[in-house]
């Protein structure tokens, strides 16, 4: 709030040790929410010259200003990085630290000698006085705080330069292997080439940097021309990384360069309407890798990946909108719900595209950029700018969609269609939410919208709703339709029978039919080839496992299951990548593995065991990796091999052998190891504190080590605040915690213990969505299990 002869900033753990206006010195005074006042005459000027000295520290936590710590030859050695998003530029210098406010910045920065220095602008000058290095940076264009940032020490990098003669370098520690930095670049050249010619608007600075960092909270951040990400983003090794982890590196990429567009040169207006750029730019990644790698059928892996992710989180009551209002610094970091602002809202959005047709989207785009370019928005100036070019009231069909929390489920029967919200667990009754819905059937029978309740229909027993999956409904079909579906599974597409098995698993946690009918659906996929719908497969066994996890026989059944649904496709497969075998082969083998592994075929086990002892760690294929480690140590662990493990982890400089490491390790079966490995996860010089939380989640999902994690946490808290307090991911851990706990007395317990941190605003959402969570999954168990047991012991 502005008082009239007084100019408020930003400022968080910085001290200010002068101020002027206009060359004279004047008073200031902090007030709430890191606000600064600075006295300012406004009778002399209405532009005035602000000067602030002011003194801050470099700390550990990975925002603001932070240490990147590595090894390299022997030597521990540090970067310096920043990281301003959300609002942390104000932990570095005092600004105006609202995305509205936007400015140019001009970045002078004195450095020990020696050291590479990077900005999100060229180099304008650098020298050397008294044996300190200067550099200074070309001026920013206008941009919002959170995007500033620069990075310096000892880097090296690959160059390229795209059509348009942007210069692009992808940058490393000399940890790294050069040849590492070879895909990444690859990718973000042709990136910024399709979007430049997509978009209609050149990409607008000079250069495009890519910095792995060796400290990074996040999975990476779109500083303009300076984006920053984990080296496990960005860096694929050709002896260590698998086919998934570059597919991952250049949806990452390309994730990242769409926010140079979306959030950069066009920036929200204020954190309410994040998703403008979290949506825009996780839709954008999967049509930008489309187009640049059609043989990886990315559209298969939205399905698989960011419809699952949506749809799971989005059926909870409780659940954020993908537009919320945010009256309070601490709540905007909770907005980052990548299930819903990034998933959910590229869902959406995709939908959205579909509804208007590819050509209109993509104008409606184009013109958005010339409008608003260097400016700031809100959701309904998108909307004008695609109602222009598609003709329709785009507002009046999204809002209802970006302003309301959950989805429809179409109850799809002989001659009506009707909506309802769908819920997974509890729910308030009272709230009756509807959608304008575009069905997408496979008959033009069926009308293009469902916008009420419900609709009588004349239309053939075997239609389908939603054909393209792009829609964000699921569908119940009567029993008579899902039988004339089922019955030409085989003739449908992969795309199909990927969404039937989702939908059908959604409906059983939902208590729309019981979760015994996935075991004959499952079996009746036993033919299925594509990889993507067996990672499906693969979710919706693992869903039956929480029915058998105390009854013996019924697990039994259920590893035979396993074994009887992936043995044919896994011989087909057989150990080993061939010569120029599909990536989506080499990427399903590993699914297939997991299942074979979890049957405890004999046979598998040996065999496993027999490559995991007779080949270096190294070698191991980096597609299976993780499995056999993780089969080792679940069948064969020892003393000396979980600290030859730990030592390997330690010394590695691939995040991506770390991370099969640490997936193989919290596969033990021994409270004492997970225990142990959890006390590690707060030593920094073992596991890094930005892998801490993927060591918790595989630990508390294990079954044998879930009360050990459980407790760990408990014990733990204040470390875990006095950590992450500040950051992104302080939510993670009441987040992820609810994902393995599963009996009402575990529910008693995290309610018991989050209960005092309901009113921690960075915490309330993710606890109340965590109790609801577990509460579902406790009374899908108590509803489903004696059903789910009769059927596998019929098998």
């Amino acid at each position: 709030m502005q008082a009239e002869g007084s100019l408020w900033l930003h400022a968080k753990d910085v001290t200010i040790t002068e101020c002027h206006v206009d060359g004279e010195s004047v008073k200031y005074s902090h007030g709430e929410n890191d606000e600064v006042e600075v006295q300012v005459d406004s009778t002399k000027s209405t532009e005035h010259r602000v000067t602030l000295s002011f003194e801050g520290a470099v700390t550990d936590q990975m925002h603001g200003m932070y240490p990147c710590y590595f090894d390299h030859e022997g030597v521990k050695k540090e970067l310096i990085a920043t990281q301003f998003e959300s609002h942390h530029a104000r932990e570095v210098f005092p600004c105006i630290d609202e995305p509205l406010a936007k400015a140019t910045f001009d970045v002078t920065l004195t450095t020990e000698s020696g050291v590479t220095v990077i900005g999100n602008m060229p180099i304008s000058s650098q020298h050397t006085e008294n044996d300190r290095l200067v550099t200074s940076f070309e001026t920013t264009p206008r941009m919002s705080s959170y995007l500033l940032a620069w990075v310096y020490g000892e880097l090296h990098k690959k160059s390229a330069r795209t059509k348009s003669g942007v210069e692009v370098n992808v940058w490393a520690t000399p940890a790294q292997p050069i040849e590492s930095l070879d895909f990444s670049l690859d990718i973000a050249v042709r990136t910024i080439d399709f979007f430049d010619e997509y978009f209609g608007t050149p990409y607008p600075l000079a250069k495009s940097d890519h910095v792995a960092l060796p400290d990074f909270s996040s999975g990476a951040m779109e500083n303009w021309g300076l984006i920053t990400y984990r080296e496990m983003a960005l860096l694929a090794d050709p002896k260590t990384t698998s086919v998934s982890a570059k597919h991952y590196i250049a949806t990452v990429v390309a994730h990242e360069l769409a926010h140079q567009w979306f959030g950069n040169l066009v920036t929200m207006k204020w954190w309410n309407d994040l998703w403008l750029n979290e949506s825009f730019a996780t839709l954008m990644e999967y049509i930008a890798v489309d187009a640049l790698e059609p043989s990886w059928n990315v559209w298969l892996d939205f399905s698989s990946a960011e419809t699952v992710m949506a749809l799971r989180r989005d059926a909870l009551d409780g659940v954020q909108s993908v537009q919320v209002d945010v009256n309070h610094p601490d709540e905007i970091s909770t907005l980052f719900d990548s299930a819903i602002v990034y998933a959910k809202g590229a869902r959406l959005l995709r939908m959205l595209e579909t509804y208007i047709g590819k050509e209109a989207f993509r104008t409606g785009l184009k013109e958005y950029f010339t409008t608003h370019a260097y400016k700031n928005t809100e959701a309904d100036d998108l909307w004008s700018s695609l109602s222009a070019s598609s003709g329709k009231d785009i507002a009046g069909f999204m809002n209802a969609w970006i302003s309301q929390p959950g989805y429809p489920v179409v109850n799809f029967d002989e001659t009506t269609l009707s909506q309802t919200q769908f819920f997974v667990g509890a729910h308030d009754i009272k709230v009756q939410r509807t959608w304008p819905i575009p069905l997408g059937a496979s008959d033009t029978q069926v009308p293009e919208l469902l916008d009420t309740t419900s609709i009588t229909i004349d239309a053939p027993e075997l239609v389908r709703l939603n054909s393209s999956d792009s829609a964000h409904f699921i569908t119940q079909y009567s029993s008579k339709r899902l039988a004339a579906i089922l019955q030409n599974i085989a003739s449908s597409s992969a795309l199909e029978r990927l969404q039937l098995m989702h939908e059908q698993s959604l409906l059983a946690r939902g208590g729309q039919l019981p979760s015994s009918q996935l075991i004959p659906l499952l079996l009746s996929y036993q033919q299925e080839q594509e990889e993507s719908v067996w990672d499906i497969m693969a979710l919706t066994f693992s869903e039956l496992k929480r029915f058998t996890e105390n009854d013996n026989e019924s697990e039994a059944k259920l590893r035979t299951l396993a074994g009887k649904i992936s043995t044919k496709r896994f011989t087909e497969l057989g150990w080993d990548q061939r010569d120029g075998e599909p990536e989506s082969e080499t990427k399903l083998r590993a699914t297939l593995l997991g299942m074979m592994l979890y049957s405890e075929d004999p046979a598998v086990l040996t065999e496993a065991n027999s490559r995991f002892t007779t080949v270096p760690i190294e070698k191991l294929p980096a597609e299976t990796r993780a499995l056999l480690i993780g089969t080792a140590v679940k069948h064969h662990e020892t003393d000396d091999l979980v600290r030859s493990l730990l030592d390997t982890h330690t010394k590695t400089s691939s995040s991506d052998l770390r991370g099969d490491i640490c997936a193989g390790l919290t596969s033990t079966k021994s409270p004492i190891t997970a225990r142990m490995l959890l006390d590690l996860s707060k030593d920094s010089a073992v596991i890094k504190p930005q892998d801490a939380i993927r060591w918790f989640i595989y630990l508390i999902r294990n079954r044998h080590t879930r009360d050990e994690a459980w407790q760990w946490l408990t014990q733990n808290w204040t470390w875990i605040e006095e950590t992450f307090g500040g950051d992104k991911s302080y939510d993670d851990y009441p987040r992820y915690a609810a994902i393995g706990l599963s009996t009402r007395q575990q529910l008693h317990d995290y309610s018991s213990f989050f209960a005092p941190m309901k009113t921690v605003l960075a915490l309330t959402r993710a606890i109340t969505l965590g109790e609801a969570e577990i509460e579902a999954r406790v009374e899908l168990i108590e509803r489903d299990k004696a059903a789910v047991i009769e059927e596998l012991r019929a098998l």
